[in-house]
């Protein structure tokens, strides 16, 4: 998943709480994927939102989590994803 970024990052990134990433994710404010029960955030959103790039220390701490998150719940975000 690579160019992407969690909904929980997101809201880090920005500065607002998982609640207001998730609320203006469902207004259409922000364009996310569903991942069965997740959502993926491209990574150039927040740098359209910013009008900067995201450093390469916050891309490294992003795909760590990222990783994590699939290595963890691979197997349950796929079968999510065929429900």
């Amino acid at each position: 998943m690579k160019n992407y970024i969690t909904v929980s990052q997101a809201a880090k990134l920005l500065g607002i709480s998982r609640v207001a990433v998730f609320k203006k994710i469902k207004k259409g404010e922000i364009k996310a994927i569903r991942i069965g029960r997740i959502y993926a955030i491209p990574e150039s959103l927040i740098e359209n939102i910013f009008h900067k790039k995201i450093s390469k220390k916050e891309k490294k701490l992003i795909e760590k989590a990222v990783k994590r998150v699939v290595r963890d719940y691979g197997e349950t975000l796929r079968m999510l994803g065929n429900e």
